[in-house]
């Protein structure tokens, strides 16, 4: 049971880039048909439907938080399907930000889903999907991982202990070498 309730640790960052892009793929289409069907000439019944997909993506957060990629269909089909497919070199990342980045999506999926499923507030669902697919289009497209930054931020305050992540200390005091720079 407690193998099966673990985070993997280091992370393949190409494998988290991958599951942020499946994030997009699910949420574009509930704020599109979803909030904006109706105006579109999308059938009402459609825009209804369309919010359930809220379910389906707060799963997915949740199996990942959970236990990795061992309970998300998404999760599966990226470590076991497409990254091997890109056959490239692992870039190995710390898993407990990562982790942590997906229970903060576990807290806007679960609130979207709640806030127009339980009680029709499809606007305020909406603007939650929004700051969710601004930050899972981040970390797919560029790399940029906004709950490790604020797992990092965490971290310097000290509501995250140092023990938690040990090598995140290691990996964020180096300094950034950019193009041309010598070491």
């Amino acid at each position: 049971m407690r193998r099966l309730f673990s985070f993997p640790n280091p992370v393949n960052e190409i494998s988290a880039r991958l599951v942020a892009a499946g994030v997009v793929i699910m949420t574009l289409p509930v704020i599109v048909v979803g909030y904006f069907g109706p105006s579109l000439g999308i059938s009402p019944r459609a825009s209804d439907d369309a919010w359930w997909l809220l379910v389906v993506l707060a799963y997915g957060f949740w199996a990942r938080v959970l236990t990795g990629p061992k309970l998300s269909p998404l999760g599966l089909l990226v470590t076991r399907v497409l990254t091997p497919a890109l056959n490239r070199p692992p870039k190995e990342v710390p898993g407990p930000p990562k982790r942590f980045a997906q229970g903060m999506g576990v807290a806007f999926s679960t609130t979207a889903a709640v806030l127009a499923l339980g009680f029709e507030q499809y606007g305020a669902a909406t603007i939650v999907l929004a700051m969710l697919l601004a930050a899972a289009t981040l970390e797919s497209v560029f790399a940029i991982c906004l709950g490790c930054q604020v797992f990092k931020l965490l971290m310097r305050v000290g509501l995250v202990p140092e023990e938690v992540c040990l090598e995140c200390n290691d990996i964020w005091a180096r300094p950034r070498v950019t193009a041309g720079a010598s070491s």
